[in-house]
């Protein structure tokens, strides 16, 4: 009798051991048949999304009256006269983006957008470099800030005196001697947004894309005023106009040719201060370097002695040095370029570093000096002169 009842006792046991195993399949069942579900909706998405008409982005031109919009498309420029709703009509504004259907007909307005690469341009906060990082270039400086910097803090004083600001100016001389370290210098000391840009950056292969990069770049800086615009390497995009029959060559010409159009739609006492370096001034176009465009013509040269000692101070500020004579070391930096001479003190540092010392020694600097130090000839510096 005892048997049988423990018989029973391990049957139940063992019932009630498989109906959890079986409750625990349903339940991963159940998380499976959900993920399968979610999969299954998320499909049904994208087929629907791929099964939608698409709709194409145009520019409104101008608003004829009666409710007809003249638009733009982008991308092939098509233009072409539409009508839509008054309630449609009355939120339009000249410069508005819309997408229409394959009727041509407007479906919903988009705003005012700009080209990703317009806002990759835009610096979200002010450069932190200040003009006590800059060694030497006084004059230089200060002929900067008049153009940039207090047209935009102290507009007033122009307004007494009655003068207007040169509209923009253009920084060149030999690569390294700080001609952008200056533009960001501006940008922190006159709180504007900094719109750095570089002029390789628009030339495209399209027709259109480049000059239509130009004005929605102006149309942004106007919008985020007030902005400093710096096109660094001018020269891609403004060297003087030739006429060799290619497509490429007569892109080039139409974006430069937009850009003189928006320098010239500019204020001079606007929220909108132009900036531009280059290495090769020699190369721009005559059209670009008139009075009006560029106002300021500002050679940033290679560091004299007393900035050559500057340089070299502020670079070894935060260098642990030992019996190092900073004085020795300018003139053996003669013809050094700014970037050349914090390129020998980061030089010097490496070598300490490497033989694991605690300061930088004079002979690290000597051998930095060595290492950097490229000899110019005659025919290498007539281009920046």
């Amino acid at each position: 009798m005892e048997d049988s009842v423990i018989g029973v006792n391990n049957d139940n046991n063992l019932y009630k051991l498989q109906v959890q195993e079986m409750k625990a399949k349903v339940l991963d069942l159940k998380m499976q048949n959900e993920l399968l579900q979610k999969e299954v909706n998320q499909l049904r998405r994208e087929n629907n999304q791929l099964k939608r008409v698409p709709l194409f982005v145009a520019a409104v031109v101008d608003k004829l009256g009666d409710g007809e919009v003249y638009l733009r498309q982008q991308g092939n420029n098509q233009e072409y006269i539409t009508r839509v709703n008054p309630e449609l009509y009355d939120g339009m504004s000249v410069g508005m983006k819309v997408a229409v259907n394959n009727a041509l007909s407007i479906v919903k307005p988009i705003g005012i957008t700009y080209d990703s690469r317009v806002r990759v341009m835009e610096l979200e906060e002010a450069p932190n470099v200040t003009f006590e990082q800059i060694g030497g270039l006084k004059e230089e400086i200060e002929e900067v800030r008049e153009a940039v910097e207090y047209p935009l803090t102290r507009p007033e004083i122009f307004e007494k005196v009655g003068v207007e600001p040169p509209k923009g100016i253009l920084l060149y001389g030999p690569p390294g001697t700080g001609k952008t370290l200056i533009a960001k210098a501006v940008a922190h000391n006159a709180h504007a947004e900094f719109i750095r840009m570089s002029g390789s950056e628009l030339v495209h292969k399209f027709i259109g894309e480049g000059a239509q990069l130009v004005r929605e770049l102006f149309d942004f800086a106007r919008e985020h005023a007030p902005a400093i615009v710096f096109i660094d390497e001018i020269d891609a995009i403004a060297s003087q106009r030739t006429n060799d029959g290619t497509s490429g060559s007569a892109e080039v010409q139409r974006t430069l040719m937009q850009l003189l159009a928006e320098m010239d739609g500019f204020n001079n006492r606007g929220n909108i201060r132009i900036m531009a370096a280059t290495n090769r001034v020699d190369m721009l176009d005559p059209a670009i370097l008139r009075p009006g465009r560029f106002d300021r013509i500002i050679e940033v040269p290679v560091p004299d002695a007393d900035s050559r000692r500057e340089i070299f101070k502020i670079h070894t500020r935060k260098m642990s040095l030992d019996n190092v004579n900073l004085e020795a070391l300018v003139p053996l930096a003669e013809g050094m370029t700014g970037a050349e001479i914090q390129a020998v003190c980061r030089e010097a540092g490496m070598r300490a570093v490497r033989r694991n010392a605690v300061a930088v020694e004079h002979n690290d600097f000597l051998e930095a000096i060595r290492k950097v130090s490229r000899k110019e000839n005659a025919g290498d510096l007539r281009m920046y002169i």
